[in-house]
C-alpha cells in the first residue's frame, strides 16, 4: 500500500509541486483497468491532497491543531491510513508537548522506518526544525532534571536529514545552518569542513558560490596567530583568489582584494616573528635568513618595512673552531701586519686612514 502511494505522491509532485497540490487542480492519472481519471475523483488522490494541505498547515498551525488534524485524516481515510500515519501522530503528539529531544527521536524513527511514506517530507520539516532549535540554543532534558545545550544534537539532526534527503532543498538547507552555527560557535575548522561538502554536492550556482566563500573565510578566521601553523592561511589564500577568478564583480563588492593583502601581511609576519626568535636566542644568522625571506617573498609589505630595518650586514658564517684553523688564522694575521699588506690592499686604521703612524 505504501509503495503505490508513494508512487501516486511522486506523480502529483511531478506534476505540480505540494503547493500547488493544496490549490487542487485539475490533475489526471493513467488507471490501467479505468483509463484516465481525475485524482480528485479517487479516494487515493484525495488522501494525497490532504496529506499536502496538512504539511502546509505543519508550518502555520499550532500543534495540537495538527494533531486533531491527523486524526480527522485518519478517521477520513480508514482504508488508506496505515502504520507510518499512526507513527507520526505519535511523534506529533509529544512534539506538542515540547518534548523536542523525544519527539526527535519519533520523527528519526518515522523516516527510517517509513521511506516511502508520503508524509516523508512532512516528517522532514519536523525534524529539521527540532534540529533548528537545538542548533539556536534550545537546551534539552537528561536525566528528567538536567537542562543542558544540546548543539551537538542539532548538528547530528542536520547531518542525518543531509545523508537521507540527497541533493534535495532541505539538505541543503540542513547543511548551511549546520556550517553557520559552527561559525558563530568558533568551531572554524568544523564549518570550513561542511562548507567543503556543500561545494562538493552542488558545485555550481549560488551554493556552490557562496560555499567557495565561506570555506576561506572560515579558514581565515580560524588562523590564530603567528605563534601557530599558517597553513590555513595559504588554503584560504587560494580559495579567495578562485573566487575572485571565478566572480569578479562580486569579489570587488566584497573587497576580497584588502582580504587577500591581509592575508598577505599575515604571511610574512610571521616568517618575521621566526626572525625576532632567533634573534633573542642569540642566532643572528638564522634570524639574518628569515628576514631575506620577507623581503624577497613579501617585498611590498609593511612587515617587509620592519624586516629591513632588522637586517644589517650579513653576520659571519658560524665556523666551529678547530686548533688547525686558529693556527692558521693567527698566522695569516701576523704576516699581514709584518708585511703590510693591509696597507696594500687598502686596509687603513679605524678612521679609514692609509698612513702609517710613526
Amino acid at each position: 500500500m505504501i509503495m503505490k502511494m508513494a508512487v501516486w505522491f511522486s506523480v502529483l509532485i511531478a506534476a505540480f509541486g505540494l503547493p500547488a497540490l493544496a490549490k487542487e487542480p485539475q490533475t489526471w492519472v493513467l488507471d490501467p483497468q479505468s483509463g484516465w481519471q481525475n485524482v480528485s475523483d479517487l479516494p487515493q488522490g484525495q488522501y494525497l491532497m490532504a496529506i499536502a494541505r496538512l504539511k502546509q498547515q505543519l508550518a502555520s498551525g499550532k500543534s495540537d491543531e495538527v494533531v486533531a488534524a491527523l486524526e480527522q485524516l485518519k478517521a477520513d481515510f480508514p482504508d488508506l491510513a496505515g502504520g507510518d500515519l499512526d507513527a507520526f501522530i505519535e511523534a506529533e503528539k509529544i512534539y506538542a508537548k515540547h518534548d523536542l529531544g523525544k519527539a526527535g527521536k519519533g520523527y528519526k524513527e518515522f523516516l527510517d522506518t517509513w521511506p516511502d511514506s508520503p508524509l516523508q517530507p512532512a516528517a522532514m520539516e519536523r525534524y529539521f526544525s527540532i534540529g533548528a532549535a537545538f542548533l539556536q540554543g534550545q537546551k534539552r532534558t537528561f536525566l528528567k532534571v538536567l537542562r543542558l545545550p544540546a548543539f551537538d544534537d542539532g548538528v547530528e539532526i542536520m547531518r542525518h536529514i543531509a545523508d537521507k534527503a540527497g541533493n534535495s532543498p532541505i539538505a541543503l538547507r540542513a547543511l548551511q545552518v549546520t556550517a553557520e552555527n559552527q561559525e558563530r560557535r568558533k568551531q572554524f575548522i568544523e564549518a570550513y569542513h561542511t562548507w567543503a561538502e556543500i561545494a562538493s554536492r552542488w558545485p555550481t550556482g549560488p551554493a556552490g558560490r557562496d560555499a567557495l566563500l565561506r570555506m576561506g573565510t572560515a579558514l581565515h578566521a580560524s588562523y590564530n596567530g603567528p605563534q601557530y601553523d599558517s597553513s590555513v592561511l595559504r588554503a584560504a589564500q587560494i580559495y579567495f583568489e578562485d573566487y575572485i577568478q571565478r566572480y569578479p564583480q562580486i569579489a570587488e563588492e566584497l573587497n576580497l582584494a584588502e582580504t587577500l593583502n591581509t592575508i598577505t601581511e599575515q604571511l610574512a609576519y610571521k616568517e618575521y616573528e621566526v626572525g625576532l626568535y632567533y634573534e633573542r636566542v642569540g642566532k643572528p644568522q638564522a634570524a639574518y635568513l628569515y628576514y631575506r625571506k620577507v623581503l624577497e617573498q613579501w617585498p611590498n609589505t609593511s612587515v617587509a618595512q620592519m624586516a629591513a630595518e632588522r637586517l644589517g650586514p650579513a653576520p659571519e658564517p658560524l665556523v666551529k673552531p678547530t686548533f688547525r684553523r686558529t693556527v692558521v688564522h693567527a698566522t695569516e694575521r701576523l704576516l699581514d701586519n709584518w708585511f703590510g699588506l693591509k696597507l696594500l690592499f687598502g686596509g687603513g686604521d679605524e678612521n679609514g686612514s692609509n698612513e702609517t703612524q710613526s
